[in-house]
């Protein structure tokens, strides 16, 4: 019930979105204003201050990053081969289905459900995964789109090419200057951190009334399969990678184990929309995995953190 009450209001607002667009009640045209705003203005303000607020002396235990975010990158190596070779999907396409089946939904889903089930300690570790998460997974994702659509061009042209839209690129901007207000110390005027914080409460309601209302113009029955394959990614490759890597390689607490598995369990985030419509790829797919991976989240949440529990008492052995 708990995952259900969490998940619920996300469904809702798509469901809102949808709805709105079918019925008429919103243009379908304005969809893509309300996703120019989330991707160029909105989620950067939002990285922005990620970055800002970033304690990188606090529970900052590399087994504890490297069990998470190995499998997560293991995560996109296999979601990409297995859409660019056995789904037949273009290079940037696939691209987007690897960046499905890593983009964790820290904030919305993952910090309520293992706050819940760990309490104030797993606080400090939690968000040490959410400070670090965003930043370092946008950009490998950003770099690897740049790359991977060059479109024949040759390799020195398109390096080139993706050294320019990754400078202009505004996620990568934010983040930028976030890091760089962070580690400079620079105290933020009152007015611009008051203004920020104002963008950033819009990113997940419009982000989600947008995907929402674009779901009519895709026909996600074609991509399903791409879709169910990121979201087992997702869901039980990726906690299992956290898992093994945190038993046998780093050999980390109890502790510090079940929140690297727990938050590598939870579904695919809201920036995999983001991602997918600020290239023009792979919509369908994107759209499709949130979707599946968050419905699927409730029973494979569930098992994780029934696995947790009873892995917890022969942990001593």
């Amino acid at each position: 019930m708990l995952i259900i009450d969490i998940v619920g209001p996300v469904f809702l607002l798509i469901a809102a979105g949808f709805l709105s667009v079918r019925f008429k009640l919103f243009p379908i045209a304005g969809i893509a204003g309300l996703v120019s705003f989330v991707n160029n203005f909105a989620t950067p303000c939002l990285l922005f201050r990620a970055m800002l607020n970033v304690d990188f002396r606090t529970a900052f235990d590399p087994g504890f990053l490297l069990s998470f975010y190995t499998g997560a990158f293991a995560a996109f190596a296999i979601g990409f081969a297995a859409a660019r070779y056995g789904f037949g999907r273009r290079p940037g396409d696939s691209v987007v289905v690897g960046f499905a089946a890593y983009f964790t939904n820290t904030v919305l889903i993952g910090l309520p459900i293992v706050h819940r089930a760990y309490g104030e300690t797993a606080l400090p570790l939690i968000f040490a995964i959410i400070g670090l998460h965003s930043p370092p997974l946008m950009s490998f994702g950003t770099i690897v789109m740049e790359l991977a659509r060059r479109d024949a061009v040759p390799l020195g042209r398109a390096l080139r090419q993706a050294a320019r839209r990754i400078a202009t690129n505004p996620l990568l901007i934010g983040i930028a200057l976030g890091l760089s207000a962070n580690l400079l110390d620079v105290p933020l005027p009152k007015v611009i951190d008051d203004a920020t914080q104002m963008m950033t409460l819009a990113v997940l309601p419009v982000a989600l009334f947008g995907m929402g209302g674009a779901l009519n113009q895709y026909k996600l029955r074609e991509s399903y399969g791409q879709a169910v394959v990121a979201s087992l990614l997702k869901l039980v490759l990726h906690p299992l990678i956290a898992l093994l890597l945190a038993v046998f390689v780093f050999k980390l607490s109890w502790e510090l184990t079940r929140v690297a598995v727990l938050m590598a369990a939870i579904p695919s985030g809201l920036n995999v929309y983001v991602f997918a419509t600020f290239y023009q790829r792979a919509i369908d797919a994107a759209a499709n995995t949130i979707l599946i991976a968050t419905v699927m989240a409730v029973a494979t949440v569930s098992l994780w953190l029934v696995i947790l529990d009873q892995l917890a008492a022969y942990w001593a052995f």
